[in-house]
């Protein structure tokens, strides 16, 4: 064979090679891009998902309401995702199933001013607390409260639609249910005030998965995700190995995050990231399902195995 003829059939050959190797795989964010994706950045910036053979594509959503649906109706193989939300969508027939875990802790809280009247859960006797988004907050809160001894009849919830860290600084709710510690007491700090947090799993909550990878049923035997998975378990390997130099890569590839509230942020998340994600607490799942029903927030917990596997 001719040299010339020769190379052109290598070239051809490695070139159709690595457009079969550079598989597409979009990843449909809950929210726009922050500290909590810090792996997933990372695995990108460093080339570990392109090793994994992928071309990861990170899509912020117009709506973080439409995620679960999107990835249900295919128009991205991977969403992120809550665990408590889950369980409603699968009550809603949205057919979703976790195969991974991103922030294997909780991260919602009951917040509070630190130099304010409330220095315990007992305080929030006829109180005003403040919320977002109803749901899963409300059964959080009555649990939390209950816990705590506190009749949630007697306290008057005000939805402040997102402005949490505002609504108590300003003095129109004596409490939050629902802002992140990761954010939402730097955020306080930053506007003056200091903020205390009460831990849900800490009172009365069992401990659950803030953020979780979900997929369609039948992407379960798609190869992608096993590989997916092991180049974010290197990104989060490496964010807690490196943590300065995985900062100088996140705000290389987003440089308008690069402010005093985002940096906080990425040290207070940093020991949430699961190490193991492929790993699924299949007795941390049913407790939840259980708590799920006994809030009323569905009827029946479904089986483990019908919406959260771990992949081979």
């Amino acid at each position: 064979m001719r040299p010339s003829l020769f190379l052109a059939l290598f070239l051809t050959v490695a070139s159709a090679s690595a457009a079969q190797a550079q598989e597409r795989l979009t990843v449909l964010l809950e929210w726009f891009v922050n500290p909590d994706h810090a792996p997933l950045v990372v695995a990108q910036e460093l080339g570990l998902f392109a090793q994994a053979g992928l071309e990861v594509e990170l899509l912020p959503p117009a709506d973080p309401s439409i995620v679960p649906r999107a990835v249900a109706a295919g128009q991205a193989e991977v969403g992120i995702h809550y665990q408590p939300s889950l369980y409603l969508d699968h009550a809603q027939g949205i057919p979703l199933v976790r195969f991974g875990t991103l922030v294997e802790t909780p991260l919602n809280t009951l917040t509070v001013l630190a130099e304010g009247p409330i220095s315990s859960i007992e305080d929030l006797e006829g109180k005003r607390i403040g919320f977002s988004v109803s749901g899963f907050e409300d059964a959080m809160l009555a649990s939390m409260l209950k816990h705590a001894g506190v009749d949630e009849r007697s306290v008057q919830l005000i939805n402040v639609n997102f402005a949490l860290t505002p609504s108590l600084i300003g003095g129109q709710v004596d409490a939050t249910i629902g802002g992140f510690r990761n954010f939402e007491l730097t955020q306080m700090r930053l506007a003056g005030q200091e903020g205390r947090a009460f831990f849900p799993e800490e009172e009365g909550v069992p401990v659950y998965d803030e953020l979780i990878f979900v997929t369609r049923q039948d992407l379960l035997e798609d190869t992608r995700l096993p590989r997916f998975l092991e180049a974010v378990e290197r990104g989060a390997l490496h964010l807690t190995n490196h943590p300065e130099e995985s900062w100088e890569l996140f705000i290389r590839a987003y440089p308008d995050l690069d402010d005093e509230l985002n940096r906080q942020a990425w040290i207070d998340t940093l020991p949430r990231f699961a190490k193991r994600p492929f790993a699924l607490d299949h007795r941390r799942y049913a407790r939840f399902g259980a708590f799920m029903v006994e809030s009323g927030l569905i009827e029946q917990a479904p089986a483990v195995e019908e919406i959260a596997v771990e992949l081979e």
